[in-house]
This record gives C-alpha cells, sequence and structure tokens, in this order.
C-alpha cells in the first residue's frame, strides 16, 4: 500500500515536470555556418558589410502551436546579428574582397537582413507532429550608383513524436539560417556587382 502511494506520488512529479518542460519557452543562442563555395569575383577591393535583423519580433512561435502558448521560441537580435555579420564578412572575405564595417563614399556595401524567422506547428497524423521552420534572407549589394537585390527563403518540416527539445529546436533552426546563407552567397550577381 506505501509503496503504490510512493509510485503514484513519483508517476505525478514525473508528469508534473514533463508538462512544465512542454510549456516552458526556448531563447536559442544560434551560431549558424554556411558551408557552400562563394564564386570568386573580388581582388582586394574593401567591401563594408552590415547584418541587420528586419524581423518583427524576435519570437519565432510557439513549440505548441498555440498562440496564446507560453512554450514560446525567441532568438534574441543582439546575440543572433554578431554570427550573421560574422559569415556575411567570411563569405565576403572568401569571394575575394577585403570586409570592413565602416562605410566610405564610393565604396562598395553589402547588407545582409534577416527578414523573417518562423517556426509553427504543422500537420498531425497518429503518433506523428510536424515543424514547420521557414528563414528569409535578403543581400543587398550596392556599387557605383547600381544595387541588385536578392531574396533567400529557406524552409524545413521536421517531423517528430516527442516535441523537439531545446538542443533540437537550435539544430533545427541554425541549419535553417545556414542554407539561406548557402543561397544568398551562391549568388554569382552579389560578387559581379561588388567587383565591378
Amino acid at each position: 500500500m506505501q509503496r503504490r502511494r510512493v509510485l503514484r506520488a513519483c508517476a505525478l512529479l514525473l508528469a508534473a515536470g514533463w508538462l512544465a518542460g512542454c510549456a516552458s519557452p526556448h531563447y536559442l543562442q544560434l551560431d549558424p555556418r554556411r558551408t557552400a563555395a562563394v564564386p570568386q569575383t573580388g581582388s582586394g577591393q574593401a567591401v563594408t558589410v552590415t547584418a541587420v535583423d528586419g524581423r518583427d519580433s524576435e519570437v519565432l512561435g510557439t513549440r505548441t502551436g498555440s498562440a496564446m502558448s507560453t512554450a514560446v521560441i525567441t532568438v534574441n537580435a543582439h546575440e543572433l546579428v554578431p554570427e550573421l555579420q560574422a559569415e556575411a564578412e567570411r563569405a565576403v572575405r572568401e569571394m575575394g574582397f577585403t570586409p570592413t564595417t565602416e562605410r566610405a563614399e564610393g565604396r562598395p556595401s553589402l547588407t545582409l537582413t534577416l527578414e523573417h524567422l518562423g517556426y509553427e506547428r504543422g500537420e498531425s497524423r497518429p503518433f506523428i507532429d510536424e515543424a514547420r521552420l521557414e528563414a528569409v534572407l535578403i543581400a543587398e549589394a550596392v556599387n557605383a550608383g547600381t544595387t541588385y537585390t536578392g531574396t533567400y527563403t529557406s524552409r524545413r518540416t521536421q517531423g517528430y513524436a516527442l516535441r523537439p527539445d531545446k538542443e533540437a529546436n537550435t539544430r533545427m533552426v541554425n541549419a535553417l539560417i545556414a542554407d539561406g546563407l548557402d543561397r544568398a552567397f551562391r549568388d554569382p550577381e552579389l560578387g559581379r556587382l561588388l567587383a565591378r
């Protein structure tokens, strides 16, 4: 009898802990890394590189899919922008240019903007749920009065039986943004305009 009470109490504590974990917010600290090769177009020219967070909100969505949920997923701009800046500078350097953050009259510039980053619940099937993620990056190159703007969208649908934890969500969002960075810096038009 006593043992049954102890087991019941343990089960209740485990269930409460699991439910609390499901409702807890996730603050993701990202470090997306571009992996694709970039076109070689520069010959050492200085290019002003700027990364910007253009999102309406730092909240990507909720883990439950409900707008009223407390299980929000957040990526803070002040943590993400330096990571995007570093990746943009690395890409520009690999293109053959010399990245700088200082602006100068007549100097080519590249602005990388994270326009959208979203996380929502997809379709539910027996025993399987889905997370749908989307990232939109905009790269704007300006040189000698000419502007080229590219928009690069990455989408990912991830099925799961158990709701992803913070580490899994971090991996998914990192991979999503990294794919957007690959798409942006593989675009040969960016390098061509900067090299004019």
